[in-house]
């Protein structure tokens, strides 16, 4: 489903800093994978360059989903394309309303790709229901996006989102940042129920704690733009235990 080859990237304002230094990786089809590693190790690098955030420069290797070349596509073709990105910091929009963001982008992706538009009564039937199982209130989806909400708040709001667009792969990054053990649980549950045979996950975290609720099928440690080790779930309670100094330098 994903699959990323050999991919370098350096900063386009710093040739001289290179980040990812030939990541090899799979994503398949109803599988959750998650990268682990310490700061600076590349992983958000890695989400951000796939969803063709801009700043940074691919030097080699390749990006497909599907039959897709996500490096030759912009972001919003690439979001058609199937590609959620989470944020750790999910963005404020002042001004504009959630409802309105939410249908917005739905229908522009699913006119991208040649289907027909969720009417107003369509969407509002989907709407209500994803959001009643995250524990949105109709006040929240009334406000503007994510402004004024609490970190948990901002994080539910993502997993909405990417519960609406039902995409082929969700990237997460961090996603469990700044969150309570509550807010925690019940993003997982989110993405949890997200999880199936046609979709797949890159999880990227620092902490086994995501891990307990939303359970990888594959493990990935990351260190200096490269994957070094890949496991299953153990391979993440190792870290827990242990740190990354014997798995970074193994």
């Amino acid at each position: 489903m994903l699959k990323i080859s050999n991919l370098h990237c350096r900063l386009e304002d710093d040739p001289e800093t290179t980040i990812l230094k030939g990541v090899d990786l799979t994503v398949e089809a109803g599988k959750v994978h998650a990268i682990m590693g310490p700061n600076g190790s590349g992983k958000s690098t890695l989400s951000y360059v796939l969803a063709g955030r801009d700043g940074y420069e691919v030097t080699d290797g390749a990006a497909t989903l599907g039959d897709d070349d996500l490096l030759e596509l912009e972001p919003e073709e690439r979001a058609a394309a199937g590609l959620f990105l989470a944020f750790q910091y999910p963005v404020e929009i002042p001004g504009v309303g959630n409802m309105t963001f939410l249908r917005e982008a739905l229908n522009a992706q699913r006119k991208a790709r040649g289907e027909a538009e969720a009417s107003a009564g369509e969407f509002l039937k989907l709407v209500r229901a994803k959001a009643a199982e995250l524990e949105i209130t109709p006040e929240m989806l009334k406000r503007f996006v994510n402004v004024g909400f609490s970190g948990g708040e901002k994080k539910r709001n993502e997993i909405l989102q990417m519960s609406i667009l039902e995409p082929k792969v969700c990237v997460l990054d961090e996603t469990d940042s700044g969150l309570d053990v509550d807010a925690m649980k019940l993003v997982a549950e989110g993405v949890n129920r997200l999880r199936g045979a046609d979709r797949g996950f890159l999880v990227i975290t620092h902490y086994q704690r995501l891990l307990d609720h939303i359970e990888p099928d594959v493990v990935h440690i990351m260190a200096a733009g490269r994957i070094v080790q890949t496991g299953g779930p153990e391979l993440a309670r190792q870290v827990e235990t242990e740190g990354y100094a014997g798995l970074v330098s193994a």
